[in-house]
């Protein structure tokens, strides 16, 4: 099995919202994109090893040794997030390199009960050969093999990862921002056109699961925008699965630009709109 290490976050035994079916779910950390809507911010940088969290948590999990290292031990961690709440820096303590061979013991387990396997983040493409390593590893598994594996992306990445995850990704859900570039970079603070590339790529290997569009009211849900965004969309695939979500300040950080949630109103009518230019399978959540 492959020696190759990932920078972990965290790792989810079950979820039934992370692709099909309950699946176990690893959020790995490092993303290309800062979004004013990110739900898990504490994902988006590597620890800098500032050391400003480790007086101010709470267990006393978090040393900070002699070469300048902060260090966490999960054995006396309460499993609090204010050593998150405290960081300037959109990262986290708690994310350790971890082997392939240790994600395989963990998700061996709960197997039996498991779908799949989701690399979410943070932005999984961001660690592509330690992504190919998993898939692997569980591919060759004989208790393993039957799972399926996804990824959850921004869709940021170069056709080389594309190609070399192809081989062993079953499935990819990736979160369309925004169709508009200039609005794409207000809300995210990078350029989309790799994203659009691999929704377009994806299709056509047979590997695009599910495009997902995050509703931000006032910044990306424009009529005339979300009707042309359909029309994108069925251009590729009229009959794709799309999951329209609405922004919940619930998770994230103070933002520059006020954000507001959207009513289940007005998250249906902005579903209505992009359904209406294809023969989509639409879920509004």
């Amino acid at each position: 099995m492959s020696s190759l290490r990932g920078l972990v976050a965290d790792t989810l035994e079950f979820s039934a919202v992370d692709g099909p079916g309950n699946r176990f779910v690893v959020f790995l950390q490092g993303c290309t994109f800062d979004c004013l809507a990110c739900h898990n911010p504490y994902t988006i940088n590597p620890c800098v090893d500032c050391g400003e969290c480790v007086d101010q948590c709470p267990s006393g999990a978090l040393t900070l040794t002699p070469s300048g290292v902060v260090l966490w031990n999960p054995d006396e961690c309460l499993q609090g997030d204010h050593c998150h709440a405290v960081c300037r820096y959109a990262s986290s303590p708690k994310a350790r390199h971890l082997a392939v061979a240790d994600l395989i013991e963990r998700i061996r387990p709960a197997a039996p009960f498991l779908s799949g396997v989701t690399v979410s983040g943070g932005e999984a493409t961001m660690q592509p050969h330690f992504l190919r390593a998993l898939f692997d590893g569980i591919k060759a598994d004989p208790t393993l093999r039957t799972l399926t594996c996804f990824v959850d992306t921004n869709g940021d990445a170069p056709s080389s990862t594309w190609s070399l995850l192809d081989p062993v990704l079953d499935g990819a859900m990736v979160d369309l921002k925004c169709l508009d570039p200039a609005i794409h970079v207000e809300i995210t603070g990078a350029d989309n056109t790799r994203t659009l590339d691999s929704i377009v790529r994806l299709a056509q290997d047979g590997k695009l699961y599910e495009v997902r569009l995050l509703i931000l009211p006032g910044r990306n849900d424009d009529p005339e925008l979300l009707t042309a965004t359909g029309a994108w969309l069925a251009d590729i695939d009229p009959r794709l699965r799309i999951k329209v979500i609405g922004f919940r300040r619930h998770g994230t950080r103070p933002s520059p630009i006020p954000l507001v949630e959207p009513t289940r109103e007005h998250l249906q009518r902005c579903a209505d709109l992009v359904a209406a230019r294809g023969d989509f399978v639409v879920t509004v959540v």
